[in-house]
Order: C-alpha cells, then structure tokens, then sequence
C-alpha cells in the first residue's frame, strides 16, 4: 500500500495539539454552506467537527473556503461516487484516517462496496471501470509526482476530458488541505466515527 508517509497519519495516543473550535461559533450563513454538503454522511454523527474546529482558526478564510468547497462537491462534472473514491486514496496517500474514517461512510452511501474501498486501499484498480481507474491512476501520479508527467497525459486523457482533470486537481488539492491539517495538528477522530476501520485495518471478513 503506498502513502506518503507511514508516520504522517494523527497518533490516537497523542492528544490533539490545538482545541477544536466549537460548532457553536460557526456563523448562519456557514452553517447554510455546510448544509448543502450532497447526503448525509458528512452530516450527523459524520459531521467533520474537529477539523472545521481546527479551519476556524482563521475565521476570515473559514467561510470562503468552506463555500468553494460544498460549491465544487456539487458543481463539478465528476459524480458523487468518483469524487468519495478519490477522496478515500487521497486519505490512503496521505495516510490519514480521519479523511479515511468520514469518508467511508460517504463513499457506502453513495454505492462503493467494501470490496472496492479494499481495492483503493491496496492500489488495485483493475475491477474499476476505465473512467474510475483513470481518475485513481491521476490521484496517485499527481500526489506522487506532483504533476502529471506525459506517459501518463497520454494514457489517461484518451478517457478523460481536460474538464474532468481539472476537476480533479481541485478535488485532491481541497484533500491534500484537510490530510495534512488533520496530521499537522494530530486532529482525534470524533467518538462516533472512532470504531470504524483505519487506513491501515482489515475488515472483519477480510483475509490477512
């Protein structure tokens, strides 16, 4: 499984090295941004509170950014769907389980199978369909590369658009943001979340 960095990921021994902002200080119009996250599993008991808290830090940035956030999830040309499984490698890449844990329950939601979550986990993409695998195979060449290099354009850009690929710089530079301030700042999964399997743990019937 390739990340980044094995030693990159939040330490759940560690305690968090700065205090989350409360929800409770977050502005109407923020709380109005945040509500039109597509589905539920960033709202609830999914609800991203620690590093929204650790964002908040710098309210004049926090509300702009929160927008172009939310505004790309529902505006961008990728689906739901390919947007969770990027997101879910950027938090394999960038060996974060906080990214991993909240986005497990989205990409379940909107139709990835464990199956698949196992495959984006251990770099296999072969069950994929060629538009899915290609935005797979480009999450890794950007974070790995930091550019896409020209064996890969060619392959890659016979199958997506230059719309598609920008779309998808937006989308791993937003989970690049949200990896490593939940690493930097070692922010703790919330309780609700905390069970669900990590980067790094099997599923109950996967096979060692």
């Amino acid at each position: 499984m390739s990340s980044i960095n094995d030693n990159a990921r939040a330490n759940p021994t560690e305690a968090q090295r700065v205090a989350s902002i409360s929800m409770d200080s977050m502005k109407p119009e923020w709380k109005d941004i945040l509500a039109r996250i597509p589905g539920d599993g960033l709202k609830g008991d999914g609800f991203p509170r620690n590093v929204l808290g650790i964002i908040m830090q710098n309210t004049d940035t926090f509300g702009p950014f929160m927008n172009y956030w939310v505004t790309c999830k529902l505006d961008m040309g990728l689906s739901v769907r390919e947007q969770e499984i990027i997101i879910l490698r950027m938090g394999v890449l960038y060996n974060s389980d906080y990214v991993w844990k909240h986005h497990l329950k989205v990409g379940r939601e909107f139709g990835i199978t464990d199956e698949e979550i196992n495959s984006i986990r251990n770099e296999e993409y072969e069950t994929f369909v060629d538009r899915e695998k290609s935005l797979l195979c480009l999450t890794d060449e950007i974070v790995n590369h930091r550019t896409i290099r020209l064996e890969s354009w060619e392959i890659h850009s016979k199958i997506l658009s230059p719309k598609d690929v920008v779309d998808l710089i937006h989308l791993t530079s937003q989970y690049m943001l949200f990896a490593v301030m939940n690493n930097a700042f070692q922010v703790q999964v919330e309780p609700a979340l905390d069970a669900l399997p990590g980067v790094h743990d099997r599923f109950p019937d996967e096979s060692p």
